[in-house]
């Protein structure tokens, strides 16, 4: 079956084909990112507004480039929630209309579900079950994952999530959107260490995560004296390496505590080459496989929400295959992963 997955959860249009005997047969990709450097952030009705320029333009095209018809695609699959709810909109709108159009099911998928089974991707690929590190601009969560829809919640974010800190910071010390790949870029020019900031929550004997603080830090840091490069730079150094060296320990205590032996990372920050290193050469100590999706699915994307639902399809056809496009619909800009069990 040829499923189409559309991606419009918030500053990226996502388009991709997977089959489910041959795998992904293309995929595309608009960001965003360069609209919305101007305000310093993404403005929601920009946002929306984008994707209906983009969407349908992007997916005509990717459908023509791998050979294909409309008529040939088996199910539409778009990203329901969470996200920015206009944007969802027009996501859901699309895949809708076309699969009424050619008489195709149509599936919403969970789009933090489809950034924790997107490493499945890959080659090797990881087996059931695993602990999932799913880190992102917005999100940041530690799930035991028994299987395709069997989530349990072991720690999360108190307040903002590791994105959300490497954006706030970046704002800080005057870097542009988006400030996660600008900071990491200038923190290959500085030396963690020379201006220590805190590691929250490090040592808090749980799984849960806290990093609103460490942007406070850095702003009294900035206080303390001339911001030349070299003292941006090392501050940038020295945020990166807090936030990764919570992220690795409380990623490894997760495995170990669930006595496994499989750590996945999924989401925009898991491109993040500090981290991957850090946690490679941890877990490689321990005995523990590392498995990360290729650095092109890590940022959202139409191939994690296409995939998603060829695994749904696969777990049980008769359900999914049985949702045809209808008058109406919704999208869920608030959706606890909890929700999306099978």
């Amino acid at each position: 079956m040829l499923i189409l997955g559309i991606e419009t959860s918030c500053d990226e249009t996502g388009a991709a084909l997977y089959d489910t005997v041959r795998g992904l047969a293309g995929h595309a990709l608009h960001s965003q990112a360069r609209m919305h450097a101007e305000y310093g952030g993404v403005v929601p009705e920009l946002a929306s507004r984008d994707h209906i320029r983009r969407l349908i333009p992007l997916a005509q095209g990717l459908i023509e480039r791998a050979g294909h018809r409309p008529a040939d695609i088996g199910a539409v699959a778009y990203t329901e929630g969470p996200g920015l709810a206009g944007a969802l909109l027009v996501g859901a709108a699309v895949a809708h209309g076309l699969a009424y159009a050619i008489g195709a099911p149509v599936l919403g998928v969970h789009h933090l579900e489809a950034h924790l089974l997107s490493p499945l991707l890959a080659r090797p690929a990881p087996g059931f079950p695993f602990v999932a590190l799913l880190v992102s601009g917005g999100h940041t969560q530690l799930m035991r994952v028994a299987g395709v829809g069997d989530y349990e919640l072991l720690g999360e974010t108190q307040d903002d999530a590791a994105g959300e800190a490497f954006d706030k910071v970046a704002k800080l010390l005057g870097l542009g959107y988006p400030g996660g790949p600008a900071l990491a870029a200038l923190a290959a020019r500085g030396r963690p260490g020379r201006c220590r900031l805190p590691r929250p929550m490090l040592a808090s004997g749980d799984l849960d995560f806290s990093f609103s603080g460490l942007k406070t830090a850095v702003l009294l840091a900035c206080r303390e004296g001339p911001l030349d490069d070299a003292r941006r730079a090392d501050l940038a150094a020295e945020t990166q390496a807090a936030i990764v060296e919570v992220l690795v320990a409380k990623s490894l205590a997760a495995v170990a505590r669930e006595g496994l032996r499989r750590l996945v990372v999924a989401g925009g920050v898991g491109a993040n080459l500090l981290l991957r290193e850090r946690l490679d050469e941890r877990a490689r100590r321990l005995g523990v496989s590392v498995f990360y999706p290729a650095l092109e699915f890590c940022t959202d994307n139409g191939a994690m929400i296409a995939f998603a639902a060829a695994l749904r399809i696969g777990q049980d056809a008769r359900p999914v295959l049985g949702h045809r496009a209808a008058a109406g619909f919704t999208v869920r800009p608030r959706w606890d992963l909890a929700a999306a069990r099978a």
